[in-house]
């Protein structure tokens, strides 16, 4: 009789202990994994909300009461959501301190019906050009002055030749008639291109003489010479200036010029009962016009 094999066989694999442990724990993974998906899924997304620059806008931590995923907690947060939401839709009102600019008016081609459309300014190079001052229309030949008038300060004279000395300086009126004014002869005539040089004394030793209050004289003012062939030759002054005598522009005041000028001279400065004046007030001045007497 033959004896039985108590020898044990080996168990399957899909009957092992470890293959039970390890399905167990896949199970248990997949089933909580599963839960939170659908749990995720089922929670609506709040939209984006960004600021009015439209750089996105991170909303505030929860404080950790109440944060299961229901109940007011969640409510609250959805209303707040939604409130954000339209106050970023909503435009910022402008400051008060800016006020809207009136649109541009629409230029039509033609003028609008029931009222004249608005005229177009005159572009700058179209507009005629007005001279600072008026030009004579003409320079007149050579004629002696005869009478010399300076409305502004009342003064009318008759004129008289002077000449340079032997020294080469432009001698004075004579003293014995404070009321004379005296005309470079050898020079131009007035109206004629050039500098007319025309003098006078300040004061003499009976009193004031003609050009007392020269130095008073403002720009703008008229001086007028009268001419021996009956033709006035007006000026315009440009200047009044003052000179020390040791520093003397005779260049600048007796210098050739390409329009015809004048210059009133007399004496002016500081005073000295020994030397006199100390310097000289010269009159700068330019033809503006020229009329019959």
């Amino acid at each position: 009789m033959a004896r039985p094999d108590h020898t044990r066989r080996p168990r399957p694999w899909h009957r092992t202990r470890a293959y039970r442990l390890t399905r167990t724990v896949v199970l248990t993974v997949t089933l909580a994994v599963g839960g939170v998906w659908w749990a995720r899924v089922d929670e609506p997304a709040p939209a984006p909300v960004t600021a009015t620059d439209r750089t996105p806008v991170t909303p505030a931590a929860d404080s950790g009461e109440n944060a299961d995923d229901g109940g007011p907690v969640r409510e609250r947060a959805v209303r707040e959501t939604a409130v954000r939401e339209r106050a970023v839709r909503q435009p910022l009102p402008a400051p008060a301190t800016e006020r809207p600019r009136p649109a541009a008016p629409t230029r039509t081609a033609g003028p609008v019906r029931g009222r004249p459309g608005p005229a177009a300014p005159t572009p700058p190079a179209a507009r005629p050009k007005t001279p600072a001052q008026p030009r004579p229309s003409t320079v007149l030949p050579r004629s002696r002055p005869t009478r010399f008038t300076l409305p502004y300060l009342g003064i009318e004279a008759p004129v008289v030749d002077l000449r340079l000395d032997r020294h080469g300086q432009l001698t004075a009126p004579p003293d014995d008639n404070s009321n004379l004014v005296g005309w470079y002869a050898d020079g131009p005539s007035p109206g004629e291109n050039g500098t007319v040089v025309v003098v006078g004394h300040r004061d003499t030793r009976a009193g004031p003489a003609v050009f007392i209050g020269l130095d008073a004289v403002t720009p703008g003012r008229r001086v007028e010479l009268r001419r021996a062939d009956g033709r006035v030759a007006v000026y315009t002054v440009d200047a009044v200036k003052t000179y020390d005598k040791a520093h003397f522009p005779s260049r600048e005041v007796y210098g050739a010029r390409a329009r015809p000028e004048l210059r009133l001279i007399t004496c002016g400065g500081g005073y000295d009962r020994r030397t006199g004046y100390s310097g000289n007030i010269v009159v700068y001045a330019h033809l503006t016009a020229t009329r019959s007497a």
